[in-house]
């Protein structure tokens, strides 16, 4: 068991430092819409690693097969991140002002649920997580039982909870001090990365397709 949880957290610290297009997103969701923005936006991504991580240990072969669609995958969610990145940077309107505090923002339940689908999305549309899970599953399915593989995973989500929980409150922390021409730029910033993230995709997909 201890060797089961000392993995554990090897992979969720693997995955907590990983850098990708989530971590801006979790940055700028929390910038933009306090706290519960930035945890509406991580609770979409902790469904879909749950969702992998169920797929990757129970149906394996359906993974597979999805893998096999991988340069569909990838020119999905290259245009998703670079359309998400190009409506930061050219239509996205910052609404917070400095002497608006968190407590005074409205959100709808309908708000919150969009953020979370589009965390859900960024991170159940990159091949490279998908990958992550089905190939982390199978070799550890050679040397551990189920029962050890579930401590792994859920030991590994459990940190990357933490990690995404931390950037939210760091971000939210330094939020009250930013103005909003201050967070216009980080959005604008976030833009172009995912807009370069879903290039990088499209193009690898290309060049896959004609490899």
């Amino acid at each position: 068991m201890t060797d089961a949880i000392i993995k554990g957290l090897g992979l969720g610290l693997i995955l907590a430092l990983s850098v990708g297009p989530v971590i801006f997103t979790i940055v700028k969701q929390s910038l933009n819409n306090g706290h519960r923005g930035g945890f509406s936006f991580v609770t979409g991504v902790w469904l879909s690693d749950v969702l992998l991580v169920v797929l990757s240990n129970f149906f394996s072969e359906l993974v597979r097969e999805l893998l096999s669609f991988k340069e569909l995958i990838a020119t999905a969610g290259g245009i998703f991140l670079a359309g998400m990145g190009l409506y930061y940077i050219f239509l996205k309107k910052v609404h917070v002002t400095a002497a608006v505090s968190e407590e005074a923002m409205t959100f709808t339940t309908r708000d919150f649920s969009k953020i979370a689908l589009s965390g859900f999305l960024i991170n159940t549309l990159n091949p490279s997580v998908l990958m992550f899970w089905l190939m982390n599953a199978t070799a550890l399915a050679a040397l551990h039982g189920f029962g050890e593989r579930m401590i792994i995973f859920s030991v590994c989500i459990l940190v990357n909870i933490l990690a995404d929980v931390a950037k939210v409150l760091m971000a939210g922390r330094i939020r009250n001090s930013l103005t909003p021409a201050h967070i216009r730029i980080v959005n604008k910033i976030s833009g172009i990365i995912l807009v370069v993230f879903g290039a990088l995709l499209i193009y690898g997909a290309n060049e896959l397709t004609h490899s």
